[in-house]
């Protein structure tokens, strides 16, 4: 008879480095109304086990890449911010991030705001912002 704790073992073993994580995807909400007032998506992660230095480097590098602009690390707060601006309007949507020691590892917090009158998918706006967060380790 397979128990759930064989089941968690198996799935720990697939899931390699990632087996004490606690989902961005699983953390993800929204708040607003399109077009009508700001939207707001919210997420965090948690890593058990991770260096909250190393995360901080891993997130910084991986916002960099994902071309966002005016990039603000500050490592002394563990605070990211960044600015991105896709449609052509010049209306720059906002990201945050926050990395903290938590125990024995690091969570991951990010922000995404998007300006009234402006609409994004909120499964794009998951992903991308899961790429991010994800990228602690």
């Amino acid at each position: 008879m397979i128990t759930s704790k064989a089941i968690g073992a198996v799935c720990a073993l697939a899931m390699g480095t990632s087996a004490a994580y606690a989902g961005c995807a699983d953390n993800f909400t929204q708040e607003g109304v399109p077009l009508v007032t700001a939207i707001t998506y919210k997420s965090w992660a948690l890593y058990s086990g991770l260096d909250s230095k190393v995360a901080f480097k891993n997130i910084h590098r991986a916002v960099v890449a994902e071309g966002y602009e005016d990039v603000q690390p500050n490592p002394g707060l563990g605070t990211i911010s960044a600015v991105q601006e896709t449609s052509g309007s010049g209306r720059e949507q906002l990201l945050r991030i926050s990395v903290r020691k938590s125990g024995k590892g690091t969570r991951v917090t990010g922000t995404f705001i998007i300006q009234a009158g402006q609409v994004a998918s909120a499964d794009a706006v998951r992903s991308g912002l899961c790429a991010v967060l994800d990228a602690a380790r």
